[in-house]
C-alpha cells in the first residue's frame, strides 16, 4: 500500500460515510467500478480525474440515482431498490449540470419545494447562504448566468445542515469572490466535525483548501484514495545522474523496476533520470547506493501526481 494510501480497506463501523463492495454501474457504454472504497466520515473528500473518469456516476451511485451492481452503504445504510427514503433528507447534493425541469422557478421557489422534504429546513440558514453568495431571488434560474444559478442552488442544498453533502464541480461558473464565500461556508459547514463533504473537482486549489483526503479516478477505476498532507508531502520529482557519466535509458528502466518508491522514471539527457516517487528517502538511499548522485527533488502538483497514476493504472491494465 503507498504511502498516505487509504480506503482501500474498510474502517471500524461508525467511521465510514461511504462503503463500496464490488460497486459497479453500466450504462450508455460507460463501465464504472467495480469499486472497492472506504471514504472516512466527518471528513472533506475530494474526487479528481479527467472528464469521463466516473466522478459524476459515482456520485449518482451514492444518490441511488443509478442502478449499482455489489454492495454499498451510505451513512450506514446498506443502499437497494427499498432503502429508506430518509437517507436522503441526510444528504444534500448540487449537480454539475442543471436540471432543466426546474428552469421556470426562481430560488424561493425552489427553496419552498425543497423545504417540505427535509425535516432539518432552516429559513434562517438559507437566507443567510443567499446573503453569503449575493445570489440573486427575483429571477428564473432558467435566465440566471452559470455561476449565479449554482450560488443559488448551493444554499438551497445546505439549507437543511445535511449530514452529507454531495457536491459536483461546486464551483464551476462563479467569480473569485463568491469562490471565496463558497470555501469560507463550506469551512464553517465541515466545522462542527460531525458532518461529511465529498465532492468532485478540477481545481487544484479548492483540493488544497478544503480536502482531507483526495480520491483519483480515471476511466470508471479508482487509482487510490490518499491522505492530502501526506499525498504532497510524499510525492516527489528527482533528477538523478550516473557519477560515471554514463547514458541513462538502461539505468532509468532498472530505476523503475528496482527502486523503492519509484512511479515512473525516463530519461532526461545524457546519464540523467528523471525518477516520479512516492518515497523520496527510499528512492534517494537507493540512487545512492547504485552510483547515482541527486541533482534535484522538488514536489509534484495535483496534476503531476494524476498523470503518473494514470499511467501506471493503463499499463497495468
Amino acid at each position: 500500500m503507498s504511502l498516505g494510501m487509504y480506503g482501500l480497506e474498510r474502517t471500524e463501523s461508525g467511521n465510514e460515510a461511504v462503503s463500496l463492495k464490488g460497486a459497479a454501474v453500466r450504462h450508455d457504454g460507460f463501465a464504472l467500478g467495480p469499486l472497492d472504497l472506504t471514504v472516512p466520515a466527518g471528513m472533506v473528500t475530494a474526487i479528481v480525474g479527467p472528464n469521463g473518469s466516473g466522478k459524476s456516476t459515482l456520485l449518482r451511485l451514492l444518490l441511488r440515482l443509478a442502478p449499482c451492481e455489489g454492495e454499498a452503504a451510505v451513512l450506514g445504510q446498506r443502499l437497494s431498490p427499498d432503502s429508506d427514503e430518509g437517507l436522503r433528507e441526510r444528504i444534500g447534493f448540487v449537480s454539475e449540470l442543471p436540471h432543466a425541469y426546474e428552469n421556470h422557478l426562481t430560488a424561493d421557489e425552489k427553496a419552498r419545494f425543497a423545504s417540505k422534504w427535509y425535516p432539518g429546513w432552516s429559513w434562517e440558514r438559507y437566507e443567510r447562504l443567499m446573503r453569503s453568495f449575493d445570489a440573486d431571488r427575483v429571477k428564473k434560474l432558467g435566465k440566471m448566468s452559470k455561476g449565479m444559478r449554482r450560488k443559488a442552488e448551493l444554499a438551497v442544498a445546505m439549507a437543511h445542515d445535511p449530514e452529507l453533502l454531495l457536491l459536483d464541480e461546486p464551483s464551476s461558473g462563479l467569480d473569485p469572490s463568491a469562490w471565496k464565500a463558497l470555501l469560507d461556508e463550506l469551512t464553517r459547514y465541515m466545522d462542527r466535525g460531525d458532518r461529511t463533504l465529498i465532492f468532485a473537482t478540477h481545481i487544484t486549489e479548492e483540493v488544497r483548501r478544503l480536502a482531507d483526503y483526495v480520491l483519483f479516478m480515471h476511466r470508471g477505476r479508482c487509482l487510490g484514495l490518499y491522505e492530502k498532507d501526506r499525498l504532497f508531502e510524499a510525492w516527489r520529482v528527482l533528477a538523478v545522474q550516473r557519477t560515471d557519466g554514463a547514458a541513462g535509458k538502461e539505468d532509468a528502466a532498472r530505476l523503475l523496476k528496482q527502486a523503492p518508491g519509484v512511479q515512473g522514471a525516463q530519461e532526461a539527457g545524457p546519464g540523467i533520470c528523471r525518477i516520479e516517487s512516492d518515497a523520496p528517502e527510499e528512492t534517494e538511499a537507493y540512487c545512492l547506493s547504485n552510483g547515482y548522485r541527486i541533482l534535484s527533488s522538488q514536489r509534484m502538483e495535483l496534476e503531476e501526481i494524476m498523470a503518473c497514476l494514470v499511467r501506471k493504472g493503463d499499463a497495468g491494465r
